[in-house]
């Protein structure tokens, strides 16, 4: 059954305790990750291969097994193609996909589990995927014409395919217009948070502004409806 709701529909059941519409769920672990690469504009659509090693966090597994559990982070494309051309180790996995409930492949699963944890959360605003995803995005933000609100409404489009309403807007706004005091304070925070891990600045770009852009970013790679199948 269809997600969407009619006007009509949602007055009489706002609750959806008569079951007027199906229910939204959470895309799959690779299609997270999918998702807010192609928002940032950096997504792969190469296909076939070998699998690769797109970015991770240190997870400092070679204290305790060895260098040979060492994850070099593919070059190129190659570290920004889909999820389902990630490496998978059985007894390491994908960090960021297993906190998404992906199976660890040790055992066949019908169908998998779906949980909603603060881990989640930590992943989506923390992981360096989606750091660079929103660095991506707020370059993409910042090349558009237009001023500030103009800004804004274009990347909550590129994030979750509608216009945004007047209190979402002020919202972010008022969360750049803070990023960016704060940024102008400290160039050297401000180049970090622009550029780290995407690469360098554009010519010509503020430090300070596209910092502000890529919090902004963050926050709506974060919103529940970025991930929510329609």
């Amino acid at each position: 059954q269809s997600s969407q709701v009619t006007a009509g529909l949602y007055e009489r059941d706002p609750e959806n305790r008569l079951l007027a519409r199906g229910p939204r769920f959470r895309i799959s672990a690779e299609m997270v990750r999918d998702q807010a690469l192609a928002a940032g504009g950096l997504l792969s659509a190469k296909m076939f291969g070998p699998p690769v090693k797109p970015l991770q966090p240190e997870l400092g597994l070679k204290a305790a097994f060895g260098g040979a559990t060492d994850w070099k982070t593919s070059d190129g494309e190659d570290r920004h193609r889909r999820g389902l051309y990630t490496t998978w180790r059985r007894s390491s996995p994908y960090a960021s996909m297993s906190t998404f409930d992906a199976p660890s492949r040790e055992v066949c699963t019908v169908r998998r589990d779906r949980t909603n944890t603060p881990l989640q959360a930590l992943v989506t605003l923390n992981d360096p995927v989606y750091i660079e995803s929103a660095q991506g995005l707020a370059r993409k933000i910042t090349a558009f014409e237009g001023d500030p609100a103009e800004k804004a409404a274009r990347g909550f489009r590129l994030c979750l395919v509608r216009e945004p309403t007047a209190a979402e807007t002020a919202a972010l706004l008022k969360l750049h217009d803070s990023a960016k005091s704060r940024y102008a304070s400290d160039n050297a925070l401000a180049v970090k948070m622009a550029t780290d891990p995407i690469g360098p600045l554009p010519a010509g770009a503020d430090a300070a502004e596209l910092a502000a852009w890529t919090l902004v970013a963050n926050a709506l790679m974060n919103l529940d409806e970025m991930f929510l199948k329609p």
